[in-house]
């Protein structure tokens, strides 16, 4: 755990250092967008955020690759490089996209290059919880790996409309995955903890961590489309990294849900993200617009018109974010019954918290009319 630690450390150091760098270089160079009508900020905020977290990202990598305790997971470097490689191409794809706001095709287009070198190097679906299923097929896993891939970065990148939101949501969601990554190395080789999913993992918590002093409300720096779509591809990669890395039979717990966790998980985290994701795409294409048109539709510009204060939206996001991505690792510890019990509280407080401004006008209103 300390070697992890240190990674997180490494990430958050290199993170928080790098995004004071470059909010200063932007201010000195007036490098940054000026106010679209559907933005939240009201004053020119700069949102090269993101290359800072891939330095963060590069320098966490570099650490664990020249200390003895990551010796397994450098063993066979071709997934590291093709990771890095294609981090490099994503974070500039985004600086690119966020100076010069490129065509969304052109965007997509990259999104699916990056998932492929990817895909092609190795880092793809491997097996499926379901009786130890193997993908026979390359060719299958090739598409369904730059499938996910690229519709991980699109709905974390959607969901970059507050101060905040998308570096608190990926370090609860991330945190959760790491726990979950270390404990099933622990159960399927005792002898050694140490695996790529979880290095991943942790430094993306560093970097996340580094970042969010900076943009926290009232926002100094965002990350960008940069840092959205790395934080993307970096969690989709740690969960392809699994299904290659971890036979899900090997856990000693004989239950059948635990066994799906893998599947489940990464898509538990990123629940908001999707949903939204989802009906942005229809909300446009029913519109007759490109599903990659920028509106202020987002589920969390509703949860402001809703009553929410900027820092109440994204703290509804946080919530159901922690109750589902947590109750989906209370699985390996706990009974499906109490598990079950657990998320159907954890679910009904996200409820209370989301509806939380119609309570408390209507209990206003009554204390008007008495």
């Amino acid at each position: 755990m300390r070697a992890y630690l240190l990674m997180m450390l490494v990430a958050a150091a290199v993170t928080f250092v790098g995004t004071w760098a470059v909010l200063k270089l932007a201010h000195k160079y007036k490098i940054y967008p000026q106010i679209r009508s559907r933005d939240v900020h009201t004053r020119p905020t700069p949102r090269l955020g993101g290359v800072a977290m891939f330095l963060g990202f590069t320098a966490a990598v570099l650490t664990a690759g020249s200390l003895g305790w990551f010796k397994s997971v450098f063993s066979d470097p071709i997934h590291i490089i093709a990771i890095v490689v294609a981090a490099f191409l994503i974070t500039l794809l985004g600086f690119l996209d966020d100076l010069y706001d490129l065509d969304w095709s052109l965007k997509l287009a990259g999104q699916f290059v990056v998932a492929g070198i990817l895909a092609w190097q190795g880092v793809q679906v491997v097996s499926l919880p379901i009786a130890g299923l193997t993908i026979g097929s390359f060719g299958i896993s090739f598409v369904a790996t730059v499938f996910l891939t690229v519709l991980v970065m699109n709905a974390v990148n959607f969901i970059d409309g507050l101060d905040g939101l998308v570096a608190g949501v990926v370090l609860i969601g991330t945190g959760v995955f790491f726990a979950y990554s270390y404990l099933l190395a622990q159960q399927t080789s005792p002898t050694n903890y140490f695996n790529l999913a979880s290095l991943i993992s942790a430094i993306v918590i560093g970097m996340c961590v580094g970042f969010l002093p900076f943009n926290w409300h009232r926002a100094k720096i965002f990350m960008g489309d940069t840092g959205a779509m790395l934080l993307g591809l970096l969690m989709a990669t740690s969960a392809l990294t699994v299904t290659g890395q971890i036979d899900p039979q090997l856990v000693s717990r004989g239950e059948q849900i635990p066994a799906f966790i893998p599947l489940i998980l990464p898509l538990a985290i990123l629940v908001l993200p999707l949903l939204d994701f989802t009906w942005a795409v229809l909300r446009r294409l029913r519109a007759g617009k490109s599903p990659f048109s920028a509106d202020r539709l987002h589920i969390h510009h509703r949860l402001q018109d809703f009553g929410h204060s900027h820092l109440g939206a994204v703290l509804v996001f946080y919530a159901w974010t922690a109750v589902i991505s947590m109750s989906c690792l209370l699985f390996f510890f706990l009974p499906v019954s109490t598990v079950f019990s657990i998320l159907a509280l954890g679910i009904f407080g996200a409820v209370i918290y989301t509806i939380r401004p119609v309570i408390q006008r209507r209990f206003a209103n009554r204390v008007k009319g008495s």
